[in-house]
């Protein structure tokens, strides 16, 4: 640092010097002092690092403003509610499945009280917290086990740690994948104790391969979906049904890491991606999946199939490091509930009904929009197009869904601020940007967010 970064960082007040000043000392109605004094330590440290690059140093007012403005940011407890205007349904960075309004306010009323989670309340004894979620999951599964952690990750983990500790793993190279997240299929193999056994090619597996080394202390043979991964041309993968008579015959549970897609045949979905009950079908004896992806629920991982391959995992003291607490058991048993009615497309969760949305529903809702936002006056241009959006969460990624999009553009504004400034409204808005537009899909908006939506290009209009 030089002498004259040295003497401007002199000029800096010390801790106790902003701490006195009126605009912090009022802080202290609302924080705890040790609180304010770490925004202050906060700040006062960015000043430092500023004047060091040559900024001239901050007037003790400036430094005070800022250490109000960092708690006033802490005050608002994350994650912030954002309106999804992508058309992405699953959107794993604004939080994946929104609940339906019935299911947040049953977990609201579960996490403000006292409930049965491991109480039962017929006998008075204690009781297992798997019976909030397993008649439902047992409904969709007749004929199954079934077992709900908390993601499917930690699914994958329990049945590799509990079925093949210390065994074989035999997968497909094009199978060893890594999704967002730095997630490792490889890695989560290697964690839950089992030993990596690579068949085929990256882009060629046959059936032989699997056959050739069920013999070398191989524990189970692993399907791995490969999410939004594909390799296209001369290729060969190895489906469900041909790997079950390749596991009976060495006697071998075959586990499938469906991960997404959809959850029986006829259920709302993605077309190309096998459904849980397609694959239970086919012969797989295990199948983990995930709540959020497959149900619209909670971020959750649920084991499913041979009732005594889930027994065991159910028994694995990991079970316990890996379980659900009472909000995602809350979550996840309203969720179940609603994909038993009778038209889940209509009547069940949000993505369910986001995916059954029909062009005609689509075209009417893009039509009110446009014309919503056309009434703000003539700087706001908005017109209904033709486009796509995606299920999201790594599922069918060479499937795009048809819809009807609105192309909003502001004079005087470029597409890139136009989004940036949506974003700053409250709720923020997050649309898609692209082809030098910025664009509002109607099929992820939930109820009531249209006029979210108009209210942000209002307030944008007026400033």
């Amino acid at each position: 640092m030089s002498r004259a970064a040295g003497d401007r960082r002199a000029g800096l007040p010390g801790v106790d010097r902003l701490l006195a000043r009126p605009e912090v000392r009022e802080l202290a109605e609302r924080w705890a002092h040790r609180a304010i004094v770490h925004a202050a330590r906060a700040e006062l440290e960015r000043a430092r690092r500023r004047v060091a690059d040559g900024a001239p140093p901050p007037a003790d007012e400036e430094l005070a403003r800022a250490v109000r403005a960092r708690l006033e940011r802490l005050d608002r407890p994350g994650p912030r509610r954002v309106v999804n205007a992508t058309g992405v349904v699953v959107h794993t960075n604004l939080g994946r499945a929104p609940l339906a309004p019935a299911a947040a306010e049953h977990v609201a009323r579960v996490a403000a009280c006292y409930s049965d989670l491991e109480f039962d309340l017929g006998s008075g004894r204690r009781g297992s917290r798997q019976a909030h979620v397993a008649p439902w999951l047992e409904l969709l599964f007749p004929d199954h086990g079934v077992l709900a952690v908390n993601n499917n990750a930690a699914a994958l983990l329990l049945a590799l740690n509990t079925l093949a500790l210390g065994r074989g793993v035999a997968i497909s190279r094009g199978e060893l994948v890594e999704i967002g997240g730095s997630f490792r299929v490889p890695e989560i193999l290697e964690r839950s104790g089992a030993r990596l056994v690579e068949v085929g090619t990256t882009n060629r597996t046959h059936p032989d391969d699997y056959a050739r080394v069920c013999g070398r202390d191989v524990a189970l043979l692993l399907k791995v979906w490969p999410s939004n991964y594909r390799i296209v041309g001369f290729t060969r993968q190895v489906g469900v049904r041909e790997l079950a008579p390749i596991a009976a015959d060495h006697g071998l549970p075959l586990v499938v890491d469906q991960g997404c897609g959809r959850l029986y045949r006829d259920a709302p979905g993605p077309d190309s991606e096998p459904s849980v009950e397609q694959l239970l079908a086919d012969g797989a004896d295990l199948v983990c999946f995930s709540g959020d992806k497959l149900l619209g629920g909670p971020q959750a991982g649920i084991l499913v199939g041979r009732r005594e391959l889930v027994a065991r995992c159910a028994r694995n003291p990991l079970a316990r490091a890996l379980r659900c607490d009472k909000l995602t058991l809350a979550a996840l048993s309203w969720t179940c509930r609603a994909w038993l009615v009778p038209d889940p497309g209509a009547q069940g969760p949000p993505v369910a009904r986001m995916l059954a949305a029909s062009p005609e529903q689509l075209e009417t809702r893009a039509v009110r929009l446009a014309d919503a936002l056309l009434a703000l006056g003539n700087r706001v241009r908005a017109a209904v197009i033709d486009g796509e959006g995606r299920v999201g969460g790594g599922a069918a990624p060479e499937q795009a869904l048809p819809t009807r999009l609105v192309a909003l553009g502001v004079d005087g504004l470029d597409e890139q601020e136009l989004a940036r400034r949506l974003r700053g409204h409250e709720p923020p808005v997050v649309a898609r940007v692209e082809a030098g537009r910025v664009l509002l899909d109607p099929r992820t908006l939930l109820e009531g967010e249209d006029e979210i939506v108009v209210s942000a290009v209002r307030r944008i209009v007026a400033d």
